[in-house]
């Protein structure tokens, strides 16, 4: 899952398949239940209750990550539902349609981008159906299925690709008009908490974020606004390239950064979190400072822009942390995430 642009140094890289080695060891936890949101059969949630046996507890509903390619499904955070559910909280898991080896094309006439490897990211609408379904479905199910949560304080939380998926579920009040997705008012959640998200496109595609996952998310051809090689842009340094400001050397407009793209550009407006802001969602973002999957420029944009729309999201960055750490159970980050999620929970 590391395709950072601009070749990290071996000591990075070493850091980053140690990292990935350490959370992708344990072994997954069976769930105490799981319910249906759909007919697919993607379309599960796992419960898990409070280890302590405790009624009232606040709903976590997790989204994983995985560039929002099938191979990687909800197991791989069954760990970390399992960390947080010792810790007190009830935990929905959320299962959702992904891209896959199955899906050639992301719309008519459209095949995969030249530089992309292994599956396609995401399912053009499906992915997005599947959580608003889910996340629509939450205070139902988990009453059913887990009668000790408190349905009333969910906060929503996602790594990486399911990071973006969380900033996305607490926005679709301001979705376009028209949208689908689109709710009449703000949904009823207390916060989120994105763990190293896929939060801003246009820094993403700039970035080379996961192999092209966004461009091809979104059904483009441009597969990179830098033609696949955003290290050689960025003159092998993305962090000082950027200067801090991912939107000058962007453009700070995702269209532009997908290429002109006319399909692309209409669905990022539908679905990338740096333009659905503000949100009046309470938001914090936990991002490793060493992280060179999704490195933490990503969530700086997301957080400037916020700024610029009046909203002030909180951003912790946690030094000699990459991108998997923050949902290792074995890891220090991983009681940081805990602490993120009690302090918006209770």
């Amino acid at each position: 899952m590391t395709d950072f642009p601009g070749s990290p140094d071996s000591a990075a890289r070493e850091r980053d398949a140690a990292e990935s080695a350490s959370a992708f060891a344990h072994p997954a936890v069976a769930p105490d239940r799981t319910a249906a949101y759909g007919d697919h059969p993607d379309q599960v949630v796992d419960f898990y209750a409070p280890r302590d046996g405790r009624t009232g507890a606040p709903l976590v509903v997790l989204l994983h990550g995985g560039a929002w390619r099938s191979p990687y499904d909800r197991a791989h955070v069954s760990p970390l539902a399992d960390f947080l559910a010792r810790r007190g909280f009830a935990v929905a898991n959320v299962e959702y349609r992904r891209g896959g080896d199955d899906i050639p094309r992301q719309r008519d006439g459209a095949e995969p981008g030249a530089g992309s490897v292994g599956p396609v990211a995401g399912r053009w609408p499906e992915t997005f159906d599947d959580v608003a379904a889910a996340l629509d479905a939450m205070p139902a199910l988990a009453s059913r299925e887990l009668p000790g949560a408190d349905v009333r304080r969910i906060v929503v939380s996602g790594h990486s690709a399911g990071g973006h998926l969380a900033l996305w579920a607490a926005a679709r009040h301001v979705l376009p008009e028209g949208s689908p997705w689109r709710l009449p008012a703000p949904p009823s959640l207390r916060g989120v908490v994105a763990l190293a998200p896929i939060a801003d496109f246009a820094t993403a595609v700039g970035l080379g974020v996961c192999g092209g996952a966004v461009t091809q998310l979104l059904g483009s051809e441009a597969g990179s606004v830098l033609d696949g090689d955003a290290g050689a842009v960025l003159g092998g340094d993305a962090g000082s390239a950027l200067g801090g400001d991912a939107g000058a050397v962007l453009g700070g407009d995702a269209g532009s950064a997908l290429g002109g793209d006319a399909v692309a550009v209409e669905r990022a407006a539908h679905a990338d979190p740096g333009v659905l802001l503000p949100t009046g969602i309470a938001t914090a973002i936990v991002h490793g400072v060493e992280d060179i999957v999704v490195p933490p420029a990503v969530s700086e944009a997301y957080v400037d822009a916020a700024a610029r729309s009046g909203e002030t999201v909180g951003l912790t960055l946690l030094g000699g942390v990459g991108h998997f750490p923050l949902i290792d159970p074995s890891a220090d980050a991983c009681a940081v995430v805990a602490e993120e999620l009690a302090q918006l929970a209770w």
